[in-house]
């Protein structure tokens, strides 16, 4: 198996930039990115070709699933009971996805993937596709393939390009493809995977041999290079008992730093890595990093209740109204620049050897 190469990690401007072992983030060993801050002066205040059976079984399995539960307001997925997804499913929460993919397609320079898949690819897989949203951008690129998009919840719209389509699965039962795919997407499952070694096994299984897999995801901790963040603020505390709570569950809430090793292990090969710093706030000098800043502020500012409420109740027994304090509480540090705030966002590609044999 050849090795991986160095990994990389794009500054601000998108070229490579050393990371520093370093940084406040918690009880976590995240590689720290380097943001340059505008300025600390601020005011406090301020598919036909899947066959019929596939469609037979998915178009089954939705009576099932659209039963959906509903707790504190918010609509979560009802596919079976020990599918542990914490998350909502409901439009804001749909929502909230879509503004991360602008984020997340923003930051890799406006590119849907970093995977060097030519400009042919036949089959694609993407999965947890949430919304669609990526599946139906790579319909529109990629005219030439048959995008197939999995998820525990049947939230994807209706009209979609011709060549994409979506079906109701956990994607950590064992998979049942009869054709292999060119390339296999996973993105943004960080606090929703029990097994993730098993779930690169599965990829490695089902993409075709000089297929590529590409894994974008991130972890639950926050960092500064130089503001007032420490481990002993609110949101270090709030970030630290979500994935204590997830782990609870039995899921993984830090994914982001292990997939190039998880990859690796998986018999993967030409393995590239890269680092992204994704801000909170507006803080950021750089104008790009600065409106990445500015979206990742508003998904959080907007949806604290959704990410706290479930795994709180479940995991520590709070009430919704404390809760909801805690929640005013963690708003007021991701309102203060000064605290320059910023989590990190991991890209790792790698391919199938040619030569692979077996599965």
């Amino acid at each position: 198996m050849a090795s991986p190469p160095a990994r990389k990690s794009p500054s601000a401007s998108g070229s490579p930039a050393p990371a520093s072992p370093t940084s406040q983030h918690g009880a976590m060993n995240v590689p720290a990115v380097d943001v340059e801050a505008e300025s600390l002066e601020v005011d406090d205040d301020s598919d036909s070709a899947y066959g019929d059976d596939l469609e037979s079984y998915t178009t089954s399995l939705k009576s099932t699933v659209l039963n959906y539960r509903f707790e504190n307001g918010r609509r979560y997925h009802g596919y079976k009971e020990e599918a542990t997804y914490f998350w909502p499913n409901d439009e804001e929460e749909n929502d909230r996805l879509d503004l991360y993919h602008h984020i997340q397609t923003l930051s890799l320079g406006g590119e849907l993937h970093l995977a060097p898949i030519g400009d042919h690819p036949q089959r694609i897989l993407d999965v947890g596709t949430g919304t669609g949203i990526w599946a139906i951008d790579m319909g529109d690129k990629y005219p030439s393939a048959e995008i197939l998009g999995n998820d525990i919840s049947p939230i994807q719209p209706n009209l979609v390009p011709p060549n994409v389509k979506f079906e109701v699965d956990d994607l950590e039962e064992e998979w049942v493809y009869s054709t292999k795919f060119d390339y296999i997407h996973v993105r943004y499952l960080a606090c929703s995977i029990r097994d993730w070694p098993r779930l690169m096994r599965q990829c490695f299984k089902f993409v075709k041999p000089g297929g590529w897999v590409e894994f974008q995801d991130f972890d639950t901790r926050f960092y500064t290079r130089g503001g007032e963040y420490t481990k002993d603020s609110k949101l270090s505390q709030w970030a630290d008992k979500v994935a204590d709570g997830m782990r609870k569950f039995g899921t993984e809430p830090d994914p982001g730093a292990q997939i190039e090793g998880w990859v690796n292990e998986a018999g993967f090969t030409n393995i590239e890595a890269r680092t992204f710093p994704f801000p909170v706030g507006t803080w950021p000098k750089d104008k790009k990093l600065k409106e990445i800043g500015a979206f990742n502020l508003v998904q959080f500012l907007d949806n604290l209740e959704a990410l706290t409420m479930r795994i709180y109740q479940n995991a520590w027994g709070w009430s919704p109204e404390e809760v909801k304090v805690l929640c005013a509480e963690l708003r007021k540090e991701l309102k203060n620049p000064k605290m320059l705030l910023q989590h990190n966002y991991y890209v790792v590609w790698g391919q199938k050897p040619f030569n692979a044999v077996g599965d």
